[in-house]
């Protein structure tokens, strides 16, 4: 495998990580059905704490696949997947290539 190969597998981890709990795949499911949504909008919608909610969409927010928009005193969640999307299509490439 070339290193250029490795590289990009390496930056993907972030991503993969943030992709593999069930709690970050129910809110990313749930933002995809009704996005935009509020921490307590998200919180109706799941058995796990508000504080628990806000944990995983910071590290969601970490990896690019999420937005916040600020209303009032409300932010308000969206999904953002295209560059994690696109980071996703490099690694395929990249190991096609190999």
């Amino acid at each position: 495998m070339s290193r250029q190969a490795i590289d990009v597998f390496r930056s993907c981890i972030p991503l993969f990580t943030a992709l593999s709990d069930p709690a970050r795949q129910d809110i990313i499911i749930l933002l995809a059905d009704k996005e935009p949504l509020s921490v307590n909008e998200i919180a109706q919608h799941s058995n796990l704490s508000r504080p628990a909610i806000s944990h995983h969409l910071k590290i969601l927010r970490d990896t690019s696949l999420v937005t916040i928009e600020q209303k009032g005193t409300q932010r308000y969640y969206s999904l953002a997947l295209g560059q994690s999307i696109e980071q996703l299509k490099e690694l395929i490439e990249v190991v096609e290539d190999c």
